[in-house]
């Protein structure tokens, strides 16, 4: 008798070798939440735990062979968009989402580790709001991302523009925005969530000792596969955030860098070990 297929996610990122970010981390993430990974290689990363290098940038073309030929063969319940690369990406990455507009699209293009310099930053910043930000369905940046995605409609700006550079984001067609990093006691971390309707919910989590790469990827991520499962966003958004500081919690120190988070803490809990 075939089994009943868990939900599928498709999606776009860096090859990490290491698997704190992008493909390999959206994976484990996915396979924690009950769901089954697709990937479409957006990039190759050269890199290890301390940082990295270099980023070998994927064919445009390539990348949409890559999905067309998936989509066609089977039937995906979100997307997820992560490192894209270059602006040749960004527009057919949109454009092949365009054909599916009732499907979730988690969107997570930053990766804080990947120098400027590789990538075309101000031209994909552009590309990325015009033609990707307004089919999101969630948004994840941090507060420094949307800063920096902001100065593509404002000058650099020493005051608190938070609330207003959020809501901006959402009118251009994002639907739901989560920030990181917003303000809060030092001892912790709180993250908001914008909809048109102004902050959703924001959400507070004790500061965890140490560095770590991978922990934005791991949210996006599960916030895609849970809301792949059926959840609505708040919902998703706040059942990810305990996932993430659950695998945080039992991040690795696989290297000599940063820690990386255990997605699968859950399979290393004392009543479930064999």
């Amino acid at each position: 008798m075939q089994n009943q297929t868990p939900p599928l996610i498709l999606t776009f990122g860096a090859a990490d070798p290491i698997g704190a970010i992008g493909i390999q981390a959206d994976l484990a993430t996915f396979a924690a939440m009950g769901c089954h990974g697709l990937s479409v290689v957006t990039g190759l990363v050269i890199g290890d735990t301390t940082h990295i290098e270099d980023i070998e940038i994927t064919e445009a073309d390539t990348v949409a062979d890559q999905a067309r030929v998936v989509l066609e063969d089977m039937a995906v319940a979100a997307f997820k968009v992560g490192a894209v690369g270059s602006v040749e990406n960004v527009s057919v990455i949109a454009e092949i989402v365009s054909d599916y507009p009732d499907i979730v699209l988690v969107l997570d293009p930053f990766v804080s580790a990947i120098p400027d310099d590789v990538q075309e930053i101000d031209d994909l910043l552009m590309a990325m709001r015009e033609l990707l930000i307004p089919q999101s369905t969630l948004m994840v940046l941090s507060t420094v991302e949307l800063a920096r995605l902001a100065e593509t409609w404002r000058e650099p700006s020493a005051d608190d523009t938070l609330d207003v550079d959020a809501m901006r984001v959402i009118e251009l067609g994002c639907e739901f925005l989560l920030v990181t990093g917003t303000p809060c006691e030092m001892h912790e971390i709180s993250n908001t969530l914008y909809s048109d309707a102004g902050v959703v919910r924001q959400d507070k989590w004790p500061r965890l000792p140490g560095t770590f790469t991978g922990a934005g990827s791991t949210l996006s991520a599960a916030i895609a596969a849970l809301m792949a499962n059926g959840l609505e966003a708040p919902e998703a958004v706040f059942e990810a955030q305990e996932f993430t500081n659950a695998a945080l919690n039992g991040a690795q120190r696989l290297g000599m860098g940063k820690l990386v988070p255990d997605r699968y803490f859950w399979a290393r809990e004392p009543g479930l070990q064999h």
